[in-house]
């Protein structure tokens, strides 16, 4: 008989005995931390939606890397909030564009926090969608060419890796033969290689401006309904050059997470989106949920189902809980 032989509530019972046998364990270095970059000076707007966060003008985004940099935490993501958007999202390859004024600013005052910038013309357009729009269908291959060209002036700004997230076919490709070619073929990219077209993006969406105008991202965002099908897409951007793949959102696919990392040897990011912050936020402000725990849980259950990095608005809250 197991019982009362086997009793599993004997390591439990001190706070020390429970560290020891811990399995699962988070570090600062385990995060990134998501930014949006706006134009102006000494602005600092919080976000409606996504109650501690804020958009940041480049002198204010500088200060705060320095933050997060004393905090232990590797390194940030930049989402760009330009002044002027068009059809094709040509600001967003500007040399001198929002994203590429950041880099700069934030790799000459604070050159050890690493900096990854989001490649996607989302932000950017004036329609909301992530590819060029030509009768009310998304582009795919024309799209290529303004994710490559964003890419080159992410690098030439110094940026540390590039993030495509857009989820056109071939551009993980398309990005690394651009890269190479222009002399930066040891800059890493993290592929959004398995994004589902997910209503948890909606808080982001708020924040940077980026609703689609008509219709949805359902053509190019993968169905939440496909496992099998995510795999592939991981499968893909390894094939094409990815350095690391991300898995996006985070929480409802934890599935996702832990069959990728069976499949895989690269290391392998999860995004905790927009939606999955603001609604633990949402409920810790009506008094629902212990705020500071349930951060800690869901942070930890990404890492429990194999997540090596983990973008989270929480990454500052959590890191100061780990200190």
């Amino acid at each position: 008989m197991a019982f009362p032989i086997q009793r599993l509530r004997r390591l439990r019972q001190h706070e020390s005995l429970r560290r020891m046998v811990r399995e699962t364990t988070l570090s600062p270095s385990d995060f990134i931390y998501p930014l949006f970059v706006v134009e102006g000076q000494d602005r600092r707007e919080e976000i409606a939606s996504m109650p501690g966060q804020f958009r940041l003008s480049v002198d204010v985004l500088v200060k705060e890397a320095r933050e997060i940099l004393g905090l232990g935490i590797p390194a940030v993501i930049l989402f760009g909030i330009p002044a002027n958007k068009d059809a094709r999202g040509s600001s967003g390859w500007d040399p001198n564009g929002i994203v590429q004024r950041a880099i700069r600013a934030v790799k000459q005052q604070v050159p050890e926090l690493l900096v990854i910038t989001d490649v996607c013309i989302d932000e950017y357009t004036d329609h909301g969608h992530c590819g060029i729009v030509q009768n009310g269908k998304i582009l795919n291959d024309e799209t290529l060419e303004c994710l490559t060209r964003m890419a080159r002036t992410h690098a030439e700004a110094g940026a540390d890796m590039v993030a495509p997230s857009d989820m056109m076919d071939g551009r993980v490709a398309a990005i690394r033969k651009e890269l190479d070619h222009s002399g930066f073929s040891e800059l890493p990219i993290m592929a959004y290689a398995a994004k589902f077209s997910s209503c948890f993006y909606a808080p982001f969406r708020d924040a940077a401006f980026s609703s689609p105008q008509f219709g949805d991202r359902q053509s190019y965002q993968m169905d939440p309904a496909n496992a099998r099908e995510a795999l592939r897409e991981i499968e893909l951007d390894i094939e094409e050059g990815a350095d690391i793949v991300m898995v996006k959102p985070a929480l409802p696919y934890l599935d996702i997470i832990a069959t990728a990392r069976g499949r895989t040897l690269l290391p392998l990011a999860a995004y905790q989106v927009s939606g999955e912050y603001s609604m633990i936020k949402a409920a810790a402000q009506a008094g629902w949920l212990d705020e500071s725990r349930a951060m800690m849980e869901s942070l930890l259950a990404i890492k429990r189902a194999g997540a090596d990095l983990i973008l989270s608005y929480f990454a500052k809250d959590a890191a100061k809980r780990l200190h």
